[in-house]
């Protein structure tokens, strides 16, 4: 079995460390922790890992946030992945920071990055990995709210709670999406 996790975020140093990178961060953590790494390749960084016999196939695309669709299209045509084997890990400022929540479908809840790939789907039935970011902004301070970093009260348990972000990743693939949302959802 095979699965596409794509990691929403935007390449560059100058958005590493910032909430909308989430999706980034959580995919680099999962391939350190098998010991591999990205590399540069067609609208995404890519790698893929092996987890009880099933092939993650990891991509964090260089297209930018809103132009998202176009990465995972070309990895799924490419890799010939079902779009039942999908998963987008994403940031959500309807989420309090930290707490995740998975889903089979869904809005984009005026996501950039999922609208467009709504878009080339056609549909906004594929699994996405909502991790909350919060919503401490003022009004119309949405897009600056989420391209700034982490503050410290955060930065102290992102580790824990992007290292459950992979076992949830991992836990799609294996045990099913049903069962974890069921297991790990608002944990």
């Amino acid at each position: 079995m095979k699965y596409l996790i794509v990691g929403l975020g935007n390449p560059g140093v100058k958005y590493e460390n910032t909430r909308h990178n989430i999706g980034f961060k959580v995919l680099d953590a999962l391939a350190e922790s098998s010991n591999t790494s990205f590399k540069e390749e067609k609208h995404a960084y890519y790698t893929s890992i092996k987890h009880k016999s099933r092939t993650y196939h990891l991509i964090k695309p260089t297209t930018f946030m809103n132009l998202s669709g176009k990465a995972l299209n070309y990895w799924m045509q490419h890799l010939k992945v079902k779009v039942d084997n999908i998963l987008v890990v994403t940031d959500d400022i309807a989420l309090p920071f930290g707490v995740m929540r998975l889903r089979g479908k869904g809005s984009d809840g005026g996501h950039n990055g999922l609208k467009d790939i709504n878009y080339y789907l056609g549909h906004t039935k594929y699994a996405r990995l909502r991790f909350g970011v919060g919503d401490q902004f003022l009004k119309g301070q949405q897009a600056q709210y989420v391209l700034s970093e982490w503050i410290t009260d955060e930065e102290k348990d992102l580790s824990e709670r992007i290292q459950h972000a992979t076992k949830m990743i991992l836990a799609f693939g294996t045990i099913g999406l049903a069962r974890t949302m069921s297991d790990f959802n608002g944990k």
